[in-house]
């Protein structure tokens, strides 16, 4: 459907479904959802003109000298917002791409970045298709306010179905409200720690992936908001329980929707082709660059520490859920479902970045033809540090600063995000980082003694 219709069944829709306002969404360099609302009669003129906006209000954007933007619905992410919806007084939200005044597409827009990155690989012939795996906390909101650890609502763990489990209704509803929103849902249950959670989203192409991520992480929220609870992405909440990671689900099509990544298993072990070989190569080989964009927090090298679930080297396996990409094995017969898994991101991380970043890392091994080292040994601790360097295998960014280190240094980053995200970005988590390294922790105080 071409944009004109889309556009047109946007405003027949409006108009029938009694909408008053339409939220236009976008986000910040850092991830943050931004929005502002317009009436439903000013949304022809915004679909033709754009909306005028004060970027300098927005983190990462522009400086006051700079400040106007235009705001730009993209027809197809209309969507009424079923929380807010009332006959002939409803509310819709429609997801915008950022232009300069000269309608040129903003080189700090975050979806620009991966919509720019997207085309290049269809120019190609390739169509990056992710599923998103989501993990996040369940929280009692009066227990959190920045200086108390977060009480758990729930002692139950991975898939349990137990009485204890506090949050089954509340991940029902949640799902719904997505399915509402025309996001199918693959998967809710519990996972591993007390009131942890988790949704699969079903797997769709990466602009529209990003856009669902944005969503289900305001869902997910909204829903928690409305039973008195508090929904946390942090990466890791407490030193006692498993951190929550976004596990990215990718595979490469044609655009006849064929598969480009299956193989039958006499040529590769792991059912991948050439291609897709190469592709989890780039992925190994600038992960350790693109960290900072995938795990943008301090917090978010808390934790990737050695447990065995998460990865802290550039390794990929099937079972070895401690590698960095991991390679499902798809039911029997189901060759459109081979695709690789990226284990590294946690929810902090923006999705248009990590998305754009992540394909065009795939995209560079191909071009580059990247040869893909052997599947790592379960554990790497049989290999000797000159074995692990023969193998290509490289440690990943132990925290932030280091993450920092290897991201500026990287000609590979600031090619695919452009010098606006990449200096901002840079600057940013720099501060970020120093004003971390000035804080005293209660760790600090109950090991050094404060009357020592």
């Amino acid at each position: 459907m071409g944009d004109d219709r889309n556009i047109d069944f946007v405003l027949r829709t409006v108009e029938k479904r009694g909408i008053r306002f339409v939220r236009l969404w976008f986000t910040d360099v850092l991830g943050k959802l931004k929005s502002f609302s317009i009436a439903s009669e000013d949304l022809e003129e915004a679909f033709e003109e754009g909306v005028g906006f004060d970027g300098s209000a927005v983190e990462g954007f522009v400086p006051q000298e700079e400040s106007d933007m235009l705001a730009f619905p993209d027809p197809t992410t209309f969507q009424i917002l079923p929380w807010r919806h009332s006959e002939n007084d409803g509310v819709a939200r429609i997801i915008c791409d950022i232009k300069t005044p000269h309608r040129n597409p903003f080189e700090g827009d975050p979806r620009s970045c991966l919509r720019r990155v997207f085309a290049e690989a269809e120019s190609k012939g390739y169509i990056l298709n992710v599923g998103p795996k989501i993990e996040y906390f369940y929280f009692d909101r009066s227990n959190v306010d920045g200086s108390l650890l977060p009480k758990s609502l729930d002692t139950a763990g991975y898939f349990d179905l137990t009485a204890s489990d506090s949050s089954t209704d509340l991940r029902r509803s949640t799902t719904l409200m997505l399915e509402r929103m025309s996001i199918p849902i693959q998967y809710s249950y519990h996972a591993p720690a007390p009131s942890q959670n988790s949704v699969e989203l079903r797997y769709t192409e990466a602009i529209s992936c990003a856009d669902n991520i944005m969503t289900a992480r305001l869902v997910i929220r909204q829903q928690a908001f409305d039973n008195n609870l508090i929904a946390s992405f942090m990466p890791k909440p407490s030193t006692e329980v498993s951190g929550s990671g976004m596990f990215l689900y990718q595979s490469l099509f044609d655009k006849e929707g064929n598969n480009l990544f299956w193989a039958p298993k006499k040529e590769n072990i792991a059912h991948l082709t050439p291609l897709a070989q190469h592709y989890v190569a780039g992925l190994l080989r600038y992960a350790p660059e693109f960290m900072l964009i995938t795990n943008p927090t301090v917090n978010s090298y808390k934790r990737l520490v050695a447990n065995g679930e998460v990865p802290v080297y550039t390794t990929w396996g099937r079972k070895n859920r401690s590698a960095l990409v991991r390679v499902p094995t798809h039911k029997p017969g189901k060759h459109q479902s081979t695709r690789i898994e990226l284990r590294n991101p946690d929810p902090t991380a923006n999705p248009y970045l990590a998305l754009a970043i992540s394909l065009a890392a795939g995209m560079r091994g191909i071009e580059e033809e990247l040869p893909l080292a052997p599947e790592a040994p379960m554990k790497l601790d049989t290999l000797s540090l000159a074995e692990q360097k023969a193998a290509g295998i490289h440690r990943l960014p132990k925290n932030l600063g280091d993450a920092i280190d290897l991201f500026e240094q990287s000609d590979f980053c600031r090619g695919v995000l452009g010098d606006h995200l990449f200096e901002y970005l840079l600057k940013e988590k720099r501060r970020e980082w120093d004003e971390y390294c000035s804080i005293v922790t209660d760790w600090e105080r109950k090991k050094c003694y404060v009357g020592v």
